[in-house]
C-alpha cells in the first residue's frame, strides 16, 4: 500500500495544483474524478435551473465550490446551492441549501458515501446524487440514498420536479 503524504491545509488552500480537481480531507488530497459530456450536461442543468429561480428563492447557485465541513475536511460538490442573506465567502463554511453530486464513471459507492456524510455531517438539508447514465436522482437522507423524484417538501416554496432539470440537458 503507498503511503500518503501529509499537506498542510494552508498549502491546499494556497496551490492551483489542486484546484478545483482535488478535495483534502484530514491531511491527504483526493483527486476528484474528471467529469465527461453528460456529467457536465447534468451539472450545466442544475445551475441553469437554479438561476432562473435565483432571485425567487433567495439563493445563489455556484459550480464547483469549495466547502469546509471542518477544519481539515473541504468537500467540491459539482453544484452548490447557497442562501443569498448569508454573507459571501470564498470558501463556504456555513452549511448550503443544496448540494449535488453527479457522478461519474469513475466513482465508487464508497467515496461518494463519505462526501455525502460528510455534508449531512455539516448540516446541508437537500443532498442530492445524479447518475448521467440512467437519469434517476437520488436524496441522501439519514446515511441513505433513496430514489426520489421531487426536490422539498410539499410546505416548501423550493420545490420542484428533478425532471424540470432533465429538461434542461443540452
Amino acid at each position: 500500500m503507498a503511503a500518503h503524504a501529509f499537506v498542510p491545509v494552508e498549502v491546499y488552500l494556497r496551490s492551483s495544483q489542486y484546484e478545483p480537481d482535488a478535495e483534502y480531507v484530514d491531511g491527504e488530497i483526493e483527486e476528484r474524478p474528471m467529469g465527461e459530456y453528460d456529467h457536465a450536461s447534468w451539472q450545466q442543468a442544475i445551475q441553469r435551473f437554479f438561476w432562473k429561480h435565483e432571485q425567487k428563492w433567495g439563493v445563489r447557485v455556484r459550480p464547483e465550490l469549495r466547502v469546509q465541513i471542518k477544519p481539515t475536511r473541504f468537500r467540491i460538490p459539482d453544484v452548490t446551492v447557497l442562501d443569498r442573506s448569508l454573507p459571501v465567502e470564498q470558501v463556504i463554511t456555513h452549511p448550503p441549501v443544496a448540494v449535488f453530486e453527479v457522478l461519474s464513471p469513475e466513482d465508487t459507492m464508497t467515496r461518494v458515501m463519505r462526501k455525502l456524510d460528510d455534508y449531512s455531517a455539516m448540516g446541508i438539508p437537500q443532498i442530492w446524487v445524479i447518475d448521467p447514465e440512467t437519469k434517476q436522482a437520488y436524496r441522501y437522507l439519514a446515511g441513505k440514498l433513496e430514489l426520489a423524484t421531487t426536490f422539498g417538501a410539499a410546505e416548501d416554496a423550493m420545490r420542484f420536479e428533478i425532471a424540470e432539470i432533465e429538461a434542461l440537458l443540452d
